[in-house]
């Protein structure tokens, strides 16, 4: 996972205004850390570009690299929505990446 694609928005463009943020912590089963972060190194370009995301960040635990940590920020629920149900998203996250997971958790919050 080497690209963090942003825009020219600044961060504060980015969180001075509405919008959904979702936080997911993934622990991939023993031996699979290396797929599940092969499979998001393909997603995360999709998620970043994808037109009701306004960040989308993962991370890999230092100290233990078979946990992942996500950090998305939509436009609102409907965006999310369209994330989770895009093609994407159903190839690299629903087919490939979740049957490699012992743990999967999200968040949803509303930003102040």
């Amino acid at each position: 996972m080497k690209h963090y694609a942003m825009s020219t928005r600044t961060i504060s463009d980015v969180i001075n205004t509405s919008g959904l943020l979702v936080v997911a912590q993934w622990e991939a089963k023993e031996g699979q850390a290396d797929k599940v972060a092969a499979i998001l190194d393909g997603f995360l370009p999709e998620a970043q570009k994808d037109p009701g995301t306004k960040l989308f960040l993962i991370g890999r635990g230092k100290d233990n690299p078979a946990q992942f940590l996500f950090y998305e920020l939509f436009q609102d629920k409907a965006a999310f929505k369209a994330h989770a149900e895009s093609a994407y998203f159903k190839t690299y996250i629903a087919e490939q990446a979740l049957p490699l997971l012992a743990k999967r958790e999200r968040t949803q919050y509303v930003l102040l």
